[in-house]
């Protein structure tokens, strides 16, 4: 065997050793973080945990929520974007992760390049609702009312730059009615709001005002997307309610890394994520919150970030959007 021979040998085997060693990385930890940047109890939070629980089992190891809400999910992104890239800390964000930028002047963070993506966890669609005592009975006779006497249908907002937001915004800009938007510190006080009737109406995630629309408490316009809902099957798509086509407003879940996690690791826990969203039993809960699961690849859920962050920037720019505090 030659020098060259020997030294090739030598350098194949010590890449075999960090190929070992990497691979086991994951598997060596007895923890792994996932913060949740909102406080418990809401989607995120609750999304999160289940996705947490079957990580778990699939990785054999522990993952441990850790919630660090504030500044619109902001802290808890930012804490994720300065953890090390060794796989034992995840985040887990709605749609709100892609908008920081565009509704916060001070973000420490790219909410794109300083992550690594690894999937979305499911999708949910929005609906448009309304307090079930003060608004008219159907959509089209709502987009009149409020045509004719604008100042008393404002919105109710869950937070800036939300995908309620950019929905609510869009619908407006279509209808040609400059109606006030209320934005909340999160989707609970602003649906309780509109069914106390403080406000009028909300685009809404559907799981979150679900039981309120089967109780009778609030009413159910429009799902504002391309097809009807199986939770609510007599609610029409805003297209079939109004004919406004386009209006497509689909709230996600979603699992990234900081910057630069090993694409070893990445290859373990994105089939975990697969795996977990195939699951019968967490199927069955995410539909109880009117989530369906998503399957994809890390190269899959990036292209859909470039595609969402070109739209919500049109979006936040038409509506007049602007980076507050």
């Amino acid at each position: 065997m030659t020098i060259i021979d020997r030294r090739q040998a030598v350098l194949g085997l010590t890449a075999a050793a960090l190929g070992t060693q990497m691979s086991s990385a994951l598997a060596q930890r007895n923890a792994v973080r996932l913060v949740v940047p909102a406080a418990p109890g809401g989607a995120i939070d609750v999304i999160g945990r289940l996705y947490a629980q079957r990580m778990s089992e699939i990785l054999s190891q522990t993952w441990v929520v850790e919630n660090k809400a504030g500044a619109n999910n902001t802290l808890g992104a930012a804490f994720v974007a300065r953890a090390p890239a060794d796989g034992g800390t995840f985040l887990t964000n709605a749609d709100i992760q892609i908008m920081a930028r565009y509704v916060m002047k001070s973000v420490s963070y790219d909410p794109v390049a300083d992550f690594t993506p690894i999937s979305r966890f499911g999708t949910s669609p929005m609906v448009l609702i309304g307090n079930a005592a003060k608004t008219p009975a159907t959509a089209s006779e709502l987009i009149a009312a409020m045509k004719a006497q604008p100042t008393q249908f404002a919105f109710a907002n869950s937070a800036l730059g939300a995908m309620g937001h950019l929905a609510t915004e869009s619908f407006k800009r279509r209808i040609g009615v400059d109606a006030l938007v209320v934005t909340y510190r999160g989707t609970a006080p602003a649906l309780n709001d509109v069914i106390g009737g403080q406000t009028a109406l909300m685009v809404a995630p559907l799981g979150s005002a679900l039981p309120y629309i089967k109780a009778g408490q609030l009413r159910a316009f429009a799902i504002m997307g391309p097809k009807r809902h199986p939770n609510v099957p007599d609610v029409p798509t805003i297209s079939e309610a109004a004919g406004l086509s386009g209006l497509d407003f689909m709230l996600w879940y979603a699992l990234w890394a900081p910057k630069g996690l090993p694409e070893d690791i990445v290859k373990q826990v994105s089939p975990a994520v697969k795996t977990a969203s195939k699951d019968p039993a967490l199927v069955e809960r995410l539909a109880a919150l009117g989530v369906d699961p998503v399957t994809e690849d890390p190269a899959d859920f990036a292209r859909f970030i470039a595609g969402e962050v070109e739209r919500s920037a049109r979006v936040a720019e038409e509506a007049g959007i602007r980076p507050e505090q």
